[in-house]
């Protein structure tokens, strides 16, 4: 489906249709706005405590500084000071941006530690009903597997619905760096999943995708962040057909992009309501931004590339059992995201997503979906496999040097 006819009485059709989609999104979902998500007591006491806090007679820096200035206060602490605001204010350290990276992942250790022996208490309080013991009992399991050794946090909050980024592969001394933005439905007990359906999670996608770049490029280091960091919607309702949660969302990537350690390229995979949020935020990403790569998405609040403001490379790919091709791709009154990226007239580098199954198979291993990005992921662009209907995806981009 095209969103560029020029036809008055089509694209009038088409809005009609959006429009008629949107309402029975909500006459099934029911309306999903963020004030229905449980408050953020633990992140807002956090804050309030750290604001109030000092270190060695100073008083701490405010959370909202920019990066560089809260990179330049760590600095200047021992290493033991360091350890010791990590401990004490686990959930703003582990948080934020400009703090290094293994103090975050300290701090996150705690904070998750932490949440795990509140849900403890909440298995056994019988003031609680079964649902809401069956629910704590899930957040804590949820939990225990999240403070298994091998596995680092660069942002991790228990409140609400929860929000978190895992990191795998070597952050610090990365020579490629890949981030994957989630779409709907993601929190914490989403985060990851068992059995067969373990890479349509934001940390199965992630695992696959480092396992699949390292693999196409051996020599060459790289991390990978399942980045679970922003309030997604919840379900395919209204919050779904706005770019409220986008917008957010990018203010929250375009921060974590900028405090990534050292000057490794950045590729972002984004998938399905993740690629809303990164075309929201393509224009204010740092130039480290070399890829924006999205998958079965549904708009990117953008008629073409240009309209993106970007130099990074965009690419573009769909399953054709897809069901996200059915969705109109029209912006109309705010509702909906606009032309459809793999539409030729878009301009994005059209590549293939063969083998990929529906909607959420496009970090399968085996699939040419997740080797296009691993190819992506590590500056391989001549590796890439073009889209039938874009045979010159990967003209005028080059493999990386480091080969």
């Amino acid at each position: 489906m095209t969103s560029f006819d020029s036809s008055p009485t089509l694209t009038a059709w088409r809005a009609l249709l959006a429009l008629a989609v949107v309402f029975v999104m909500l006459a099934t979902t029911g309306w999903t706005a963020v004030h229905h998500q449980r408050s953020a007591d633990s992140r807002t006491l956090a804050l309030a405590s750290w604001a109030k806090g000092s270190i060695a007679g100073h008083p701490l820096p405010d959370v909202d500084a920019p990066s560089y200035k809260l990179a330049h206060f760590f600095a200047t602490l021992t290493a033991a000071q360091r350890g010791s605001l990590a401990d004490t204010y686990p959930l703003v350290v582990g948080n934020l941006n400009g703090a290094p990276v293994t103090v975050r992942y300290r701090a996150n250790r705690r904070a998750i530690e932490e949440a795990r022996t509140v849900e403890q208490r909440r298995v056994h309080d019988t003031r609680l009903s079964a649902t809401g013991r069956a629910e704590a009992q899930h957040r804590m399991e949820r939990f225990r597997s999240m403070l298994a050794e091998d596995r680092h946090f660069l942002a991790f909050d228990p409140s609400g619905r929860g929000l978190a980024a895992e990191v795998f592969g070597d952050l610090d001394r990365a020579d490629r760096i890949s981030l994957v933005v989630p779409g709907v439905d993601t929190n914490l007990l989403t985060l990851e999943r068992t059995g067969s359906r373990t890479n349509a999670a934001p940390v199965g996608m992630a695992k696959s995708l480092y396992a699949a770049e390292r693999a196409a490029r051996p020599r060459v280091s790289t991390a990978v962040i399942a980045w679970a960091d922003y309030t997604t919607p919840v379900g395919i309702g209204m919050d779904a057909a706005l770019g409220n949660l986008a917008r957010r969302g990018a203010v929250r990537l375009d921060a974590l992009v900028r405090a990534l350690p050292g000057p490794a390229p950045v590729s972002l995979f984004c998938h399905s309501y993740g690629s809303v949020l990164c075309g929201v935020a393509a224009e204010r990403l740092p130039g480290r931004v070399e890829d924006i790569a999205v998958a079965g998405s549904p708009g990117m609040r953008a008629d073409n590339t240009g309209q993106l403001h970007t130099r990074a490379h965009v690419w573009a790919m769909r399953d054709r059992g897809d069901w996200i091709e059915d969705v109109p791709n029209l912006e109309f009154g705010g509702l909906g995201h606009g032309a459809d990226p793999v539409d030729r007239g878009f301009g994005a580098r059209v590549v293939s997503a063969a083998g990929a199954v529906g909607h959420s198979g496009y970090f399968e291993p085996g699939t040419e979906s997740l080797d296009n990005f691993a190819a992506i992921g590590v500056g391989a662009y001549a590796s890439v496999t073009c889209a039938q209907a874009d045979s010159a995806c990967n003209d005028g981009v080059y493999a990386d040097t480091t080969a």
